[in-house]
């Protein structure tokens, strides 16, 4: 089948800690959610999305109601537009103040470097948004690493456990989905994959994520143990 012309991955689970989103960046947007909003409501971009939360419950809400709604959100883990800008907007806040630093792995950071070097296009599909993508590789430890990613796509693009989304990507790449490898750390999400054409590599980091006892794709414990030509 020849090796893969392109490589999109996951974030969570595979590139970067699970614990990252769920212990630091959701936390961190909980805590400030209120402060934040009421020191930068009469900015244009907040006060946008404030209207957006009231026509997202069917009503005008004022600024502590507001307030209470997205908290809720956050506390339901549920996956609403306005409150996955504002989670950008205050990480964004956070990183610059260096309150924390995007997670990445070594390995994985060291092998996507060399297939960059390479020259194999490199891509990212999370459901976390662009925004929020961005912002992770930008604040690593390791520094900026967004110029080795050739573009990002988030759930605008069609939910991660439908094959219609990747061949939405692959189009939108410009290659053919047989000549893409995916990686994620879950099955659905590489079945869906799969079922587009796309080459697949389950991610299995130990202590994170244990493979299924019978699985249709390559798993790798990390980026060392993963081949382009899967």
């Amino acid at each position: 089948m020849g090796e893969a012309k392109a490589v999109l991955t996951d974030i969570e689970g595979t590139t970067s800690s699970l614990s990252f989103v769920k212990d630091v960046l959701f936390p961190y947007a909980r805590a400030q959610m209120g402060d934040f909003l009421r020191a930068r409501s009469t900015e244009a971009e907040v006060q946008e999305q404030l209207v957006a939360v009231s026509r997202e419950v069917g009503q005008t809400l004022d600024l502590e109601e507001a307030i209470s709604r997205l908290v809720s959100w956050i506390d339901e883990d549920k996956k609403i537009t306005p409150l996955k800008a504002l989670q950008g907007l205050i990480w964004e806040a956070g990183y610059k103040n260096g309150d924390f630093t995007g997670h990445i792995y070594k390995d994985a950071l060291e092998h996507l470097r060399a297939w960059h070097e390479k020259g194999v296009p490199l891509y990212v599909y999370s459901s976390g948004s662009v925004y929020a993508q961005k912002l992770l590789f930008g604040f690593t430890e390791f520094g900026d690493l967004n110029p080795i990613f050739r573009g990002y796509f988030d759930t605008k693009i069609g939910q991660k456990k439908e094959a219609e989304s990747y061949a939405k990507i692959a189009r939108e790449i410009g290659e053919s989905p047989g000549d893409i490898l995916f990686l994620s750390d879950i099955v659905e999400e590489l079945d869906a994959a799969a079922a587009s054409g796309m080459k697949t590599c389950l991610l299995a980091r130990e202590g994170e994520n244990e493979p299924p006892a019978e699985c249709s794709h390559p798993v790798a414990r990390d980026f060392s143990g993963i081949s382009l030509a899967n």
